[in-house]
């Protein structure tokens, strides 16, 4: 049975991926910052596969290390999705509080390669790490400076773990804009219900989990499998 880390899987599309996940008959540990979202997501998964779910915020080392411990070892694919917007709405960066924008480095920055680095000793061969970026680590969105630039800096870790372990398959993945509460967050008072679910993404994230695509930066938004764009 493949056996799989997924963060940030109570809600939006790291659960959406565990669902795709545990309909494939990988083992599944799963994390989320809320309990009660977290049991009642490993619930439903647990339906059809073997989960642990492990509840706690990512930027504690106790917990990534308890995570990782529940997930025992031969881990074959590791997914950082877990992640903080910041303020809502959005500040234009003369206005960003630092000690915000710490939180959002430390959660989506620093928390998956924390992550990595007590998971590497216990990935099988050839195992695959996805960690989930966004058009705004490329694109300059006024009031997205925080949540962007940590963004880039992940995509720039994802690259250099990439060139330093080529026994492994690295992606930062792009699913673009979802309907989730984090980008509702993102936009408070509009109505987002143009952008697709989150399950739209999942294709396209499958594709690289059981592809043959190198390491490398990708937009999985909307994606078949054959679809996936470098």
């Amino acid at each position: 049975m493949p056996n799989a880390i997924v963060t940030g899987a109570s809600r939006g599309l790291g659960l959406a991926l565990a669902r795709a996940l545990a309909a494939d008959g990988w083992r599944l540990t799963v994390d989320a910052r809320t309990a009660s979202d977290l049991e009642d997501a490993a619930r439903e998964l647990g339906r059809r596969t073997e989960v642990v779910a492990v509840a706690g915020d990512l930027a504690d080392p106790g917990h990534r290390q308890a995570l990782v411990r529940a997930a025992g070892h031969d881990i074959d694919l590791l997914v950082n999705n877990a992640g903080v917007l910041g303020p809502s709405p959005q500040p234009a960066l003369a206005d960003y509080p630092l000690d915000v924008l710490a939180r959002v480095y430390a959660v989506n920055v620093l928390a998956p390669l924390g992550l990595i680095q007590l998971a590497l000793p216990r990935l099988s061969r050839r195992a695959t790490i996805i960690n989930i970026t966004s058009d705004a680590a490329v694109e300059a969105y006024p009031g997205w400076g925080g949540y962007g630039s940590g963004k880039a800096a992940l995509d720039h870790l994802t690259a250099t773990l990439a060139a330093e372990r080529p026994d492994l398959r690295v992606f930062a993945a792009d699913p673009g804009d979802l309907r989730t509460q984090m980008h509702q967050q993102a936009f408070p008072g509009e109505d987002i219900t143009d952008r697709p679910l989150p399950e739209t993404a999942v294709p396209g994230l499958l594709a690289l989990i059981a592809g043959d695509h190198a390491s490398g930066r990708y937009r999985v938004a909307a994606a078949a499998p054959a679809e996936v764009a470098g």
